[in-house]
């Protein structure tokens, strides 16, 4: 990984550093916006006495966010902050995005360390309730390409019991006949990525109930979301593009019947929780989901994922260098949470190289 620092602060009561990292793909990732080769991923350590948290976001083109937005977005949270107390608050009232994102994560992975704990036992209410971390079934991720090449990619997975497909407004029937015969007894995720007219999604979901499709996530652009309304579709639609945070949650009822929750768009865990509790009181099923990252940017989501009906953390899968500690995927089993890779009371000795780099 090609890691470049972006920025620093220190004050009395605690030190914060922003980091750029490139991460290489084991292939070409394409989806309908266009292809990468890299992860352009963002670290944040944050570091009190001896202890330093850390945590990974990805800043997001479509939502307008870049390194030099982030590097802004985390210099005006720490301006207002002169201790770990009111970096938390200031953290709160950040704009949602990567860049709050890792700087939630790297609060709550830090305070896990600083109580010598795991964060699961910190979370609002686990005094009352015992949380519990257990692996997760996962779908595992094949981007565009020729019907051909896609069917190969579903071959390889050997039948995966959940199989997320990235589709564009082209070829969606030529190519998802050749995934289906390829893996029949597999279940899939589309992701059209607001690729799709209405028309087309009227068009296309009689045939796709019928190749095991159970989930398509923001099949047209967040701007036409209200020609859903109403829209008795014999598959669940998803909003992803459309939901961010809790704000908003009750204009997708009755056009969307799951969310998409990404830490990256709800700016953190402690939004990512609240998220989840406003769609269960709206009827909302939960999908967890992720920008294509490390096993870091997995790791806070994973919490999450324990009360979702659907998860898409196969970044790992797709990344051809990855954390220490990483998480394994196998068959579509994501392994349980490392917690010296994130959110407990250790330090590995990778975040450990990382600190020491800092000016």
């Amino acid at each position: 990984m090609i890691t470049t620092q972006l920025y620093h602060h220190q004050n009395e009561a605690y030190t914060l550093c922003m980091y750029a990292q490139k991460v290489p793909l084991k292939t070409a990732f394409r989806i309908a916006r266009g292809a990468k080769t890299e992860a352009e991923v963002m670290i944040i350590t944050i570091s009190s006495g001896k202890h330093t948290g850390w945590a990974e976001s990805v800043p997001y083109k479509r939502y307008a966010e870049s390194y030099q937005k982030s590097v802004e977005q985390v210099h005006n949270v720490v301006m207002q902050s002169q201790c770990l107390f009111t970096l938390k608050h200031a953290i709160t009232q950040a704009v949602p995005g990567a860049a709050k994102n890792a700087l939630d994560c790297a609060l709550w992975d830090l305070q896990a360390k600083l109580h010598n704990d795991k964060v699961l036992n910190l979370l609002p209410g686990s005094k009352d309730n015992k949380f519990e971390v257990k692996p997760v079934l996962t779908a595992q991720t094949l981007s565009i390409g020729s019907p051909t090449d896609m069917a190969k990619a579903a071959l390889a997975l050997d039948n995966a019991p959940l199989i997320k497909v990235k589709l564009d407004d082209e070829n969606v029937l030529p190519r998802m006949r050749a995934i289906y015969h390829a893996s029949p007894n597999s279940q899939f995720i589309i992701d059209a990525n607001e690729a799709w007219s209405f028309e087309q999604l009227e068009n296309y979901v009689k045939e796709l109930a019928q190749m095991n499709v159970v989930l398509i996530e923001q099949p047209l652009p967040e701007s036409d979301d209200a020609a859903l309304a109403g829209f008795k579709s014999p598959i669940a639609l998803c909003a992803d593009e459309s939901c961010h945070t809790t704000e908003g949650l009750e204009s997708l009822v009755g056009k969307y019947s799951v969310i998409n929750i990404k830490l990256d768009k709800s700016g953190g865990l402690t939004e990512a929780l609240l998220m989840v509790e406003k769609a269960r009181s709206l009827g909302l099923d939960i999908m967890v989901g992720c920008m294509v990252g490390s096993s870091l940017a997995m790791a806070p989501a994973t919490i999450v994922a324990q009360q979702a009906q659907y998860v898409d953390l196969d970044g790992p899968i797709l990344v051809s260098q990855d954390r220490q500690h990483p998480f394994v995927i196998h068959g579509g089993q994501m392994s349980e949470i490392d917690w010296s890779l994130w959110g407990g009371p250790a330090e590995s000795a990778e975040l450990q190289s990382l600190s020491e780099q800092s000016i």
